[in-house]
């Protein structure tokens, strides 16, 4: 399965399942990072972290290392 941290500028994916240690996963889900949620890439930064995403109409920053964790299925 894939994640958020492959993703590249344009793809467009749904949650499914969020990864990694409770506190993570919690930081996740505060941000609204919720399974069935609809991601969109935005951009990487130049040097490749943080990555920007669009999520329920806002904008987010993320690092790829917590992208990681957030396992997606392509909307292609």
């Amino acid at each position: 399965m894939d994640t958020v941290a492959l993703m590249i500028p344009g793809d467009k994916a749904k949650v499914v399942k969020l990864s990694g240690k409770v506190n993570l996963r919690k930081k996740l889900l505060d941000m609204g990072i919720v399974s069935g949620a609809v991601i969109e890439m935005i951009r990487h930064a130049p040097l490749g972290d943080p990555i920007q995403i669009k999520i329920k109409g806002y904008h987010l920053s993320l690092r790829k290392t917590e992208a990681s964790h957030i396992l997606i299925k392509s909307l292609r």
